[in-house]
């Protein structure tokens, strides 16, 4: 079985999705080479760009890159469900609001992180305000915030 770094496998637990997790992390991270024809309906705009960057050898066909990106997309999904089953079983392990604006504003290279009083107002505003929020709507506060203060 593959397991992503830390994914600790199978727990006894009612709540969780772990059979299907397991399977899905299986079947992703399989050597097993076994094809199956199927047939996709395509934008005929990517099916030509498929065609053209094999023809000018950056591919070697459409199959290639459309089981690449398939794969590509599963794997993105892999680290979120393993991701989303952590939290689940480690609830203090989530970031909060503040946590995950601050750094994604520092990894956005965003002016705003020199600025954490400024995303810490914003978040509590954001968080009382707006269900669903994320780390976007806080920063956007922020900015609006510093703006204001800016040409106060």
């Amino acid at each position: 079985m593959y397991h992503i770094w830390w994914y600790t496998g199978r727990v006894n637990d009612p709540d969780s999705e772990q059979p299907q997790l397991d399977r899905f992390l299986d079947l992703l991270h399989s050597s097993d080479e076994a094809t199956a024809g199927t047939s996709i309906r395509l934008p005929e705009n990517l099916r030509e760009a498929a065609s053209l960057a094999a023809e000018m050898g950056y591919a070697v066909s459409l199959t290639e890159l459309t089981v690449k990106g398939l794969r590509d997309v599963l794997e993105a999904i892999s680290w979120r469900v393993v991701l989303d089953e952590h939290y689940r079983r480690n609830p203090q392990a989530r970031p909060s609001l503040i946590e995950v604006a601050k750094a994604a504003a520092a990894i956005d290279d965003n002016p705003i992180a020199e600025e954490p009083d400024l995303i810490e107002q914003a978040a509590a505003w954001v968080a009382e305000h707006r269900s669903g929020a994320n780390a976007d709507d806080v920063l956007w506060l922020a900015m609006g915030m510093s703006l204001a203060r800016a040409i106060a």
